[in-house]
């Protein structure tokens, strides 16, 4: 999910460096891709759609990135409708592992009929992974409501993967980023 206006950070984010590399970039690299089927990459974008196409996802323009989380995993889901569950990825978790996506893919496996999410201290962080039972109640969402809406009325069928809390860390405000940058995450 890369669609987001971020008005808190007060440009387009997922541009912004860390260690480097764009956001977006850090993010893209975080995909296992021999994990998944196939990979869409949501965006309002045109430098993020082509930055897509370049490690071979697939890339779905968001003309209306202010109608909210919803509207995002609306073209998400439609994208990837025939698959058995659909990993929600946000952008801005700079710090988080390929390796720990790809745990969490294989967690859900084990108990594909459950939503599946990294944590931390048995708090639920992002990515998330839904299975297909849950893709009509996804779709239903409105405005600013995403896949939280749903996991809390699903708390039973939620298990998590413990992963370190740095990779959970999301950089919402340009001082953040620059905190994490530092080595502050305070």
């Amino acid at each position: 999910m890369a669609a987001g206006n971020a008005r808190r950070f007060g440009e387009n984010k997922l541009a912004a460096r860390f260690r480097r590399k764009s956001l977006i970039q850090r993010t893209l690299e975080a995909v296992p891709k021999d994990v998944f089927d196939a990979v869409a990459v949501v965006t309002q974008y045109p430098e993020i759609t082509e930055l897509a196409k370049e490690f071979h996802f697939a890339a779905i323009r968001n003309e209306h990135p202010d109608y909210g989380i919803s509207h995002t995993i609306k073209l998400g889901l439609t994208e990837l409708r025939d698959c058995d569950g659909v990993l929600f990825l946000v952008s801005d978790q700079p710090l988080l592992r390929r390796e720990s996506v790809a745990e969490l893919a294989e967690l859900w496996k084990h108990q594909p009929d459950k939503i599946a999410a990294l944590g931390h201290d048995g708090v639920r962080g992002n990515p998330c992974l839904f299975p297909a039972r849950f893709f009509p109640e996804l779709l239903e969402l409105r405005e600013d409501r995403g896949g939280n809406a749903v996991i809390r009325r699903h708390e039973d069928d939620l298990i998590l993967l413990e992963v370190d809390g740095a990779e959970l860390y999301d950089v919402d405000t340009a001082q953040a980023l620059e905190q994490l940058e530092q080595g502050d995450q305070g």
